[in-house]
This record gives structure tokens, C-alpha cells and sequence, in this order.
């Protein structure tokens, strides 16, 4: 009974499912015991022992019900905790580069910024469940794992979220033993982390966990450094055998250089300048601080009927300048400058609550959802242009300089605000969802959510106001044919929507207030299969079309209109788990094909979409020798791209190849040694446009030191 009561644990921490499960099973309550009869996850995902391993069988971020994953008519890949110590991975972005189907934008060096499958987005990010979608970059100190959805599904999550949305699984408090973790490590180029984790249980009824983070930042690039703190302290309530209460506060500080990386040489990246900053580092800067704070309260009415809900409050306080390339300029001989200076503040309040009812009608098996939310969200952005000292006792918006490994700048100073810009968007929600299981061997899922979306936002500068209120209802199908409990084939339609403001809604012009939401349609073909007790294979094939997009009248008439489209195909493998006792690995592969099917702002008709590798392999292994002592290795594969939709500049394909060494000292202490790009590959990752392409880091080594009490 492993695998149930590891189920019913998960059930109850979960973000999105019911407390059912984890409060009848250490309550022992009679509710408890006719849970214990439903098997909601199959033997065959399960990862015994200390160490849970690389495989994942939760789906119920997916449905927001207790789902076994091979139920889950959608591809979700998960990258779990000891795939992310074993990796040595400490922020968002290191994890994602290992995932299939997703390829990962610079952000211009201040931010978090992903393509799923052809998708940009920099906001469809989620913490257990609820939307934190500010610009920052995301950490994982108090992270359980990451969770990636792919594919338009607005029914769970709402607007935006076209190729898929990304969510953390926060770390909570655990009422079953105190534990502590202190971990620390230094890499060659001097960046130190330090990190805890304390679980104390107070009672038989609470307890609290305190995770804590200090990192000092550096590279190979040039006057690279900063810091980041963290503290996210959470504590569980058992308010009776039915009813428990969580709580949640997390701080982030983040401190570090803006690095907008090379320009472009010809129709690729320039090359000779790994190391070399193209700004000056006395003004390129970005700072952040995070405040989320979450209470979730989960009530079990009866062994077939709960209700979680959650209330979350977040603050974001964010500010970035930079001086960028903007492309190199007399035959390549001098690199031309400009820059600005940018701050945003965003305050989210989201109210969230379900209700899971299991319930039989005749023959047919329901999970039925019911749910609504609410969020309010007031945020800010302004900016300032930079201005160069030109020696005559004036001022230039651009600086050119000759291309060498280090720049001299002359006086920055910054003009009047050329940005000041505020919105108040208010979104209510009202969604549905039947699981239907047509005895053991079909299920059917069908569901749709209604949105409306308030959205006021000014320019102050010129008193420019847009305003638009949306009303959507997104629908969601899903057919699941199960030969066996270890094998699930399936067919799947969702939909998604973006409004014409874009993601961060700083601004709705009054043209774009005209025209309806953009709309994702996501069609689906897949099958998940478990062909052992700890490996989960699952392969899918996908189409996402994206509509309504902007485009110019091809009439000359001088109008937009709704005319632009776009697709993505594609195919995507991944195979994860225990293959041996001794042997972990986390293998994906991706092929996609997308372009611009009708003229839109985005570019003609027939271009390829912008940083979509035609292939992409991921691969992550681990295989322990012994008890003492093991070994892992990875690699990332990425086919060429375009930096852009001008697909004018290619980013080459490249294979990074990285490796790992673990000793296990005793029972508390253990060992840790992580090489990146073992082989010292000079490749691209990532771009912002054709000037801006971010070199990846040459051979780099990171010693790590773990204590368990």
C-alpha cells in the first residue's frame, strides 16, 4: 500500500486537490477508509525509497482533482526535486533549459522568458496553482518541483497560456517528523549559495517549515555579480479530523547586472566576445523584491465531497537599466549604444475556490468540478531614456563606440520620464469540469470556464486611456482510452485567450481596445504508458493554432484587423523514471514546425516562427554505483533557430553536454560535484531579438556540500 498512501499525501499538499485524501489518512477518520478504496494513482509511477526519483505520477494540477497523471489528456512534464538537486539547479530558467518543447528567451537579463511550443510568454507562471506572472526571475529554494503543462487550457488556468503554462509546487510544512537540510556550494567562477530547510511538527496537529537562501552571484562575462536572499517560512494546521489549514510567506530579494548580451554579426551572432560585456557595468542594473503571501484552507464534507480555497496576496517591486547593442554599424568596425532606464510595480490579490464531488450515476463513475476566482491587480511601469554626454556640452540618444573587448562610456544621464503608465484589471471566473469513467476502461473529460475581463489603463504622460471588458468561454474536451491501468492513449481540445493588451497589461492603446482577445486552439493526440513499476514513457502529437492577431489591411485602407494567424506542429517524446535499482533518467525529445500562416504584425506570411528549434533533445541521467557513490550525465541538443520573426539571424544548433559526481559520506553528510558544458561548446541559447544573443557559459564547476539531522 505504498503507492495509496504516498497518493493520499499528495492529494492533500497539492496546490489544487481536495484535502481528502492526506486528512482521512493521518486522521484515520472512517472518511479516511472509504478514500483508501478509490485508487486515484496507479502502482506503476511510483518511486520508492528516500530518494522519489525522477518520475511523478500527480496530474492534479491538470484537472485541480486528485488525477493520476496517465489520466490527464495533456503532456505534463515535471522536473522533481531530486532532479533538480542532482542537477544543482537553483533558479527557474536552469530547470526549464532541460525540458522538451520549450526554449528560452534572454528576457533581456532581467526576467524570466520561455517559448512553448512557438508561444513567448512572460507571464504564464504559477505557484501552486495561482497566477504570479510579474517580470523577475523565479527561484527554487522552496520549490517541490516544476510542473510544465503544455498546450492551451484555459479552463484550469484562464487567460494566456497559449503553448502551456509553467507551475512551482511550493514546499509545505509537514506533520509527520522534524528534519533539517543545510546545503552549500561554490563554482569556479566564485558564486557561492547557501541554503536550509527545517520541518518542526509542533503538535500532532501542526507544524512548521522554514526555507531559507543566500546566493552570490558571477560568470564568465565581465563584471558579472549580484545576490540573491530568500526566506519563505509556512506553516500546516490540522483544524480537526476534516479540516486543514496552510499558510504560506515567501520573500525574494534580487540583485544583479543586466546583461543584454552580443549583437548580431551578419546573419548570426558574433562571435570572439564570450566574455565581454556590451554595456557599462557601473549603470546596467536590476533589482527585485517579491512578497507572496498564501492561506489555503482544504475541508473534507464526506468521503466523496470537499472544498479547498485559497487567498493569495502578492507584491512586486521592480526596477531594471540597461545600456544594449544595438547592432554593429560601419562594416562591422563599431558597435552602436542606447539604453533607458524602467520600473514596475504590480499588487495581485487572487480569491480561488473548488469544490470536488465523486459521485456514481448509474454505471458511470463523476469527479465533478465546480469552481470560481477571483483576482484584482493594480501595477505601474514608467521609463526613462538614456542620454550620452556627446562632449560639446549636450546630449545623444545613441553612442557608437569601436567593437573591442571592453567599452568606455561617456556620462549617463537619464531623460524625463518618456513612460507613466498605470492599469487595474479585475477578472472574475466561473469553471465546470465531469471526469466521467465508463467503467474501467474509457474516460471522458469535458469542462468550460467563463471569464470576464475588466481591464483600465492610462498613460498619464498624454492622458491616453484604454478600456475593455471581455466576457470568454473557454471549452475543454479530452478522451482517455485505458487498455490496461498502466496504459492510457488519448485525444484532447482545449482553448485559450490572450487580450490584445498583451501579457503584463501595462497598456491598451485606444486601437487595440477595438478588437477582441487573441484565441488559442490546441489540438492533441498521445498515449502514457507505464512499462514498469517506476518508469512512465509518454509520446503525443499536437497542433496550435493561434488566431485573431493584428495585422494591416491588405487593402491600404490603413487599418488593423484580425486577419494574422500562426501554427505549430509538432511531435514530443519523453521517458522518465527508474530504468534500473541503480539508474534514474529524464529523456524528451521534441520536433516542431511552426509559421506564420496569414500576414499579421509578427511578419509575412510563410515565416518560420521566432527561437523554434525544428528538434530538440533533453536528456538527464543518474546511476549509483553504490550507496556511497554515483555518477550523472545530461545533455541538451537544439536545432537552429531564428532570433527573430525578422528571420534575418540564425542562432546555430549546439550540444552542451553536462556531468555530476555524488558521495555519500554517512547517513548526514554527503558530497557533490556538477560540471557544466564538459566539453567547453561555444553555443547560443537564447536571444531578444537579433541584437540582443546571450553567449552560454564556458566549462564551469560547482562543489556542493549537503547535511542532513
Amino acid at each position: 500500500m505504498h503507492f495509496m498512501n504516498k497518493a493520499l499525501l499528495l492529494a492533500g499538499t497539492i496546490a489544487f486537490a481536495p484535502a481528502t485524501s492526506a486528512l482521512a489518512a493521518e486522521s484515520g477518520s472512517a472518511a479516511g477508509a472509504a478514500e483508501q478504496d478509490r485508487q486515484y494513482l496507479p502502482e506503476g509511477i511510483i518511486v520508492t525509497g528516500e530518494r522519489e526519483g525522477y518520475a511523478e505520477e500527480d496530474g492534479s494540477t491538470g484537472t485541480k482533482t486528485p488525477t493520476p497523471v496517465i489520466d490527464v489528456p495533456q503532456t505534463i512534464t515535471f522536473v522533481t526535486e531530486d532532479q533538480l538537486e542532482d542537477q544543482s539547479i537553483r533558479q527557474l530558467g536552469e530547470a526549464l533549459r532541460y525540458v522538451p518543447g520549450i526554449s528560452m528567451e534572454t528576457g533581456e537579463g532581467h526576467r524570466d522568458e520561455i517559448f512553448i511550443r512557438g508561444q513567448e510568454t512572460t507571464a504564464d507562471f504559477y505557484l501552486d496553482g495561482l497566477r504570479d506572472d510579474a517580470q523577475y526571475y523565479r527561484p527554487l529554494y522552496n520549490v517541490e518541483r516544476v510542473e510544465v503543462l503544455k498546450g492551451a487550457n484555459a479552463l484550469i488556468f484562464g487567460r494566456g497560456g497559449g503553448g502551456g503554462v509553467i507551475n512551482r509546487v511550493s514546499k509545505t510544512a509537514r506533520i509527520n517528523g522534524s528534519s533539517a537540510e543545510f546545503d552549500a556550494s561554490v563554482d569556479s567562477f566564485g558564486a557561492f549559495a547557501l541554503a536550509g530547510d527545517v520541518n518542526t511538527t509542533l503538535s500532532d496537529s501542526a507544524a512548521v517549515r522554514l526555507n531559507a537562501t543566500y546566493e552570490e552571484f558571477n560568470s564568465n562575462r565581465d563584471f558579472y555579480d549580484g545576490h540573491f536572499i530568500g526566506i519563505s517560512p509556512t506553516v500546516t494546521v490540522d483544524l480537526g479530523e476534516a479540516t486543514r489549514l496552510t499558510a504560506t510567506y515567501s520573500y525574494d530579494e534580487d540583485q544583479r547586472l543586466v546583461d543584454r548580451g552580443n549583437p548580431a554579426d551578419g546573419d548570426g551572432p558574433l562571435r570572439g566576445f564570450r566574455d565581454t560585456l556590451f554595456g557599462p557595468a557601473d549603470f546596467n542594473d536590476t533589482s527585485a523584491k517579491v512578497h507572496i503571501a498564501r492561506t489555503r484552507i482544504d475541508h473534507e464534507f464526506s468521503g466523496s465531497l470537499s472544498l479547498n480555497a485559497t487567498l493569495q496576496y502578492a507584491d512586486y517591486d521592480k526596477a531594471y537599466q540597461n545600456i544594449l547593442p544595438r547592432g554593429l554599424v560601419n562594416d562591422g568596425a563599431n558597435v552602436e549604444f542606447s539604453g533607458y532606464r524602467d520600473t514596475q510595480t504590480r499588487e495581485n490579490w487572487i480569491a480561488q475556490a473548488n469544490l470536488v464531488w465523486q459521485v456514481q450515476t448509474g454505471a458511470l463513475d463523476h469527479t465533478i468540478l465546480a469552481g470560481v476566482e477571483g483576482s484584482w491587480q493594480d501595477s505601474t511601469n514608467g521609463r526613462a531614456n538614456a542620454a550620452f554626454a556627446d562632449g560639446m556640452g549636450g546630449t545623444t540618444s545613441r553612442f557608437t563606440a569601436p567593437l573591442a573587448e571592453t567599452f568606455a562610456f561617456p556620462a549617463i544621464s537619464l531623460t524625463a520620464p518618456v513612460r507613466d503608465r498605470a492599469s487595474k484589471l479585475e477578472v472574475f471566473s466561473a469553471y465546470v469540469q465531469d471526469q466521467i469513467d465508463f467503467g474501467d476502461h474509457f474516460q471522458l473529460i469535458a469542462g468550460l470556464r467563463w471569464d470576464r475581463f475588466d481591464l483600465k489603463t492610462i498613460e498619464q504622460i498624454n492622458d491616453t486611456r484604454g478600456d475593455r471588458v471581455d466576457e470568454k468561454v473557454s471549452p475543454r474536451f479530452g478522451l482517455v482510452i485505458k487498455p490496461d491501468a498502466q496504459l492510457s492513449i488519448y485525444a484532447s481540445y482545449a482553448e485559450s485567450f490572450l487580450p490584445q493588451a498583451g501579457d503584463q497589461f501595462f497598456l491598451l492603446s485606444p486601437g487595440d481596445a477595438e478588437f477582441k482577445p487573441e484565441k488559442f486552439t490546441n489540438y492533441e493526440i498521445g498515449v502514457k504508458w507505464a512499462p514498469s513499476e517506476q518508469l512512465f514513457l509518454t509520446a503525443a502529437l499536437f497542433q496550435l493554432d493561434r488566431t485573431n492577431t493584428r495585422a494591416t489591411d491588405p487593402n491600404n485602407t490603413g487599418l488593423t484587423i484580425l486577419t494574422g494567424e500562426s501554427r505549430t506542429k509538432g511531435l514530443e517524446f519523453n521517458l522518465v523514471g527508474e530504468i534500473t535499482p541503480q539508474w534514474q533518467a529524464n529523456i524528451g525529445y521534441t520536433y516542431l514546425d511552426g509559421e506564420i500562416t496569414s500576414a499579421s504584425t509578427f511578419g509575412a506570411e510563410g515565416q518560420r516562427l521566432q527561437q523554434l528549434p525544428e528538434h530538440q533533445i533533453t536528456a538527464w541521467t543518474r546511476y549509483d554505483f553504490s550507496e556511497q557513490f554515483g555518477l550523472g550525465l545530461g545533455f541538451v541538443y537544439q536545432d537552429e533557430q531564428f532570433a527573430s520573426f525578422s528571420n534575418a539571424v540564425t542562432l546555430p544548433d549546439y550540444l552542451r553536454v553536462d556531468a555530476a559526481a555524488y558521495y555519500t559520506l554517512n547517513d548526514r553528510v554527503s558530497l557533490q560535484l556538477n560540471v557544466e558544458n564538459l566539453f567547453d561548446a561555444n553555443y547560443f541559447p537564447s536571444a531578444h531579438g537579433d541584437n540582443n544573443i546571450q553567449p552560454g557559459e564556458p566549462l564551469s564547476a560547482r562543489l556542493g556540500l549537503r547535511i542532513k539531522l
